[in-house]
């Protein structure tokens, strides 16, 4: 089948303004959005720019807005996004863009490092491994599933207008050792969140829970999180 592709292309060296630009290829309805920007980028115009890696919704790098909605170029069908009409492809929202499909993941990766993404210990050195019940383990297993893609943050429109704001993936990542009965950095992480650019900025618009490609419950964890903040387990 033929299917165009209306991607919003932005070039620095060459202007200032994005602008729209249509490719038109031909697919099976089972390809893959990825394949599209391939074809696209392999038979029609190599200057076109995007991020991809492992094209098996591992890595997260390829997030970008699909017919307006954050998704995995790679994990998105063609006939999942109704190929009979162009299927627009832009950046993801709420960081600068550099080129084309790809942003400064910068700014976001500075809110998910200031939340401690990592175990907090003291004492000496284990000689073995920190054992954990497999009820202690569920307690944070969703949020483990994070794959840094930036889907949720940049789905986020607190995001969008407060460049400050943590974002939902820096409260996830967060979450994710607050609740870790082997971590003991939990006060540190809280009074980070407890900033006023920290959790009380969600307004639980669930943005974030919808695109999430590994299905995490992102405003879930968010509220566990404010709970937490409220009654300091």
């Amino acid at each position: 089948m033929d299917v165009t592709v209306k991607i919003l292309r932005y070039n620095p060296e060459v202007s200032e303004e994005a602008t729209w630009q249509s490719y038109h290829v031909t697919a099976e309805p089972t390809d893959r959005v990825l394949d599209a920007l391939h074809k696209v980028k392999w038979d029609i115009d190599g200057s076109l720019t995007f991020r991809r890696s492992c094209a098996h919704g591992v890595c997260g790098s390829d997030a970008m807005r699909i017919n307006g909605k954050n998704r995995l170029a790679c994990k998105t069908l063609l006939k999942d996004v109704n190929p009979t009409a162009p299927i627009t492809v832009e950046p993801i929202k709420g960081l600068p863009v550099l080129k084309d499909l790809v942003v400064d993941m910068e700014p976001f990766f500075d809110a998910y490092r200031s939340v401690m993404p990592f175990l907090v210990t003291t004492g000496n050195e284990p000689t073995r491994e920190r054992i954990q019940s497999q009820k202690d383990r569920d307690r944070f297993d969703d949020t483990t599933k994070c794959i840094l893609c930036a889907a949720c943050t940049t789905s986020c429109p607190v995001y969008w207008s407060d460049g400050q704001y943590f974002g939902p993936q820096a409260i996830v990542g967060a979450h994710r050792f607050i609740f870790d009965t082997r971590d003991e950095g939990t006060d540190q992480r809280l009074e980070i969140l407890n900033d006023k650019e920290g959790v009380w900025r969600c307004r639980t618009t669930f943005n974030c829970t919808e695109a999430c490609p590994r299905g995490i419950e992102v405003t879930k964890a968010i509220q566990e999180v404010k709970r937490a903040l409220i009654f300091r387990r």
